[in-house]
């Protein structure tokens, strides 16, 4: 499984932006999905999580109720659907699977939230 995400960007603080997560290989259907964000000078730290068919899903307290996960295993693409932003959600976002060969992570995507 390989890992591309997208759709990062620069937004006010109080807006939306919507990231991607699409992964080649026919089995991405069978795995969970973490979101993860890294801000500057900062650790990496857990954002959101679902399960292989989107049945259960996980959030930081940070961003519950403002953000949304989910997927659309026919396009081998998790969504995290990011509303309310604050300038402390600025981080470059990474979504990770761990298959039975090993963790994957994709590149990331920066998102810049302006005050």
């Amino acid at each position: 499984v390989q890992l591309q995400a997208s759709g990062g960007g620069l937004v006010q603080a109080g807006g939306s932006l919507r990231v991607s997560c699409v992964a080649s290989g026919r089995t991405f259907s069978s795995y969970a999905v973490d979101w993860f964000r890294q801000a500057p000078g900062k650790e990496r730290e857990f954002v959101a999580g679902i399960s292989w068919n989107g049945g259960s899903t996980y959030y930081a307290d940070s961003v519950k109720g403002r953000f949304t996960i989910s997927r659309d295993n026919a396009k081998n693409t998790v969504y995290l659907q990011m509303n309310s932003l604050k300038p402390e959600d600025t981080a470059v976002y990474f979504c990770r699977v761990d298959t039975e060969h090993g963790r994957v992570w994709g590149q990331g995507t920066l998102v810049t939230v302006s005050s």
